[in-house]
Formats: C-alpha cells, sequence, structure tokens
C-alpha cells in the first residue's frame, strides 16, 4: 500500500477552482465588480507565471469569507458545487483514483485553494484525506486571515510532512500527479512524479527528467 497524492485544480478538475469561485462571488454581487475581477485574474496570471504573493492573494481571497456569515457561505457553495464544480469533474481523473483505491492505496489530495473551497470538493471525490490552505475561524466565523503554513510550492511540502507525522504512512513509494510548475518541490520529493496535462515548464522538466507524462482530458 502506497500514497497516491493529488492536485486538484486543472489535474482532478479542469478548471481553478479558486479563481471559479471568485467568479462565482462575482456573478452573486458579493464582490467588487471591478476591483476583485482585476485581482481575481492577476492572481490567476501570477500563479500560473510561478510569482504569485500567497500572502497578498490570501489577503483578498478570504476577505468575502469573514464579510459573510456561515449560512450565506454554505448556501452559496451548494450552487458553486453545482454550477462551476460538478461540469468540470474530470472522469478520468475518477478512474485513476479508482485505480489507486483497487491497489489499497490511501488517497490525499494537496491543494494550494483552501480548505472551505476544497473540503466539499474533496468529499465529492470520495478522498478522505485533503491538505489545504487553512482560512483562520474564530467562534465559528472566518477572520479573513490563513492559519499556519499555507500549502503552496514549498509549503505543501512542509505541510505534507506535518502530516504524514500523524500517520503511519510514509512518502516510500509514493505518487504525486499535478500540472504545474508550482509543485515541483514536492514532485521531486516522491518516488513516482507524474505530469497530468502539465503547464509547458512542467512539461519540460517532466521530459528531462523522464517523468511519466498523462492527460486526464477528454
Amino acid at each position: 500500500m502506497s500514497l497516491a497524492i493529488f492536485d486538484l485544480d486543472n489535474t482532478l478538475l479542469s478548471i481553478d477552482s479558486d479563481h471559479a469561485w471568485g467568479e462565482f462571488l462575482l456573478e452573486q454581487g458579493a464582490v467588487d465588480p471591478v476591483a476583485y475581477r482585476e485581482a481575481n485574474d492577476r492572481f490567476m496570471a501570477d500563479y500560473e507565471a510561478g510569482t504569485l504573493d500567497m500572502h497578498a492573494f490570501l489577503e483578498v481571497a478570504l476577505r468575502p469569507l469573514a464579510e459573510n456569515s456561515p449560512e450565506q457561505l454554505a448556501a452559496w457553495h451548494q450552487q458553486f458545487m453545482a454550477s462551476k464544480i460538478e461540469p468540470h469533474v474530470l472522469v478520468k481523473g475518477e478512474e485513476l483514483m479508482a485505480r489507486h483505491r483497487a491497489s489499497g492505496d490511501t488517497l490525499l489530495i494537496v491543494t494550494a485553494t483552501n480548505r472551505f473551497i476544497t473540503a466539499p470538493i474533496a468529499q465529492r471525490l470520495g478522498v478522505d484525506h485533503l491538505i489545504a490552505v487553512e482560512p483562520e475561524m474564530i467562534d465559528g466565523r472566518y477572520t479573513g486571515k490563513v492559519s499556519g503554513t499555507p500549502s503552496y510550492r514549498e509549503g505543501k511540502v512542509a505541510r505534507l510532512e506535518e502530516w504524514l507525522a500523524g500517520t503511519d504512512l510514509t512518502l516510500d513509494g509514493a505518487w504525486f500527479y499535478s500540472d504545474s510548475h508550482n509543485d515541483l518541490p514536492l514532485l521531486e520529493r516522491v518516488e513516482h512524479p507524474v505530469a497530468v496535462d502539465p503547464d509547458d515548464t512542467l512539461r519540460e522538466v517532466a521530459e528531462r527528467k523522464g517523468w511519466r507524462i498523462i492527460s486526464l482530458r477528454d
């Protein structure tokens, strides 16, 4: 039995759920239609370029969680799952996870998107273990701040090591599937790194290192 680790956005999903949540909030009229859209698109471009200031991004991304009630957020997330996420769940990704389950592997999603957005998605995918950015919550409400180390770039490795310390699992024989060059620190730590519909930078590295390259798109 090994650990099968999956990135979420543009790996198991055909979209970036963080960016899609921003678009959803814009559609609901929940955020400033000009400033928030500009920031959402700019941060997405920075992420793709590998230049994202994660803390600056989280300051903007987590603010709507603090500005709205848990009840409103839960209602929005139900709509978000139906309209933005379900149409973008990749069937081949589900089949890949099913093969790992059949082999007795432990499935884990490690994502740079926050837990509010991703926990219901992991549940929908049948993955019990999730490492995500943790929005701080006090007295049942989000504060708009982040708790602990964001699971982004080297932070994914740090958070995974913390998680492993509380289990009897190791990285021996582990797999990691990702589309993004931002995940190179973790891809380089596992025995079986797999580039999934990779960006140009990751494709170049994967080809040079002889890593497996696959597509989960139809």
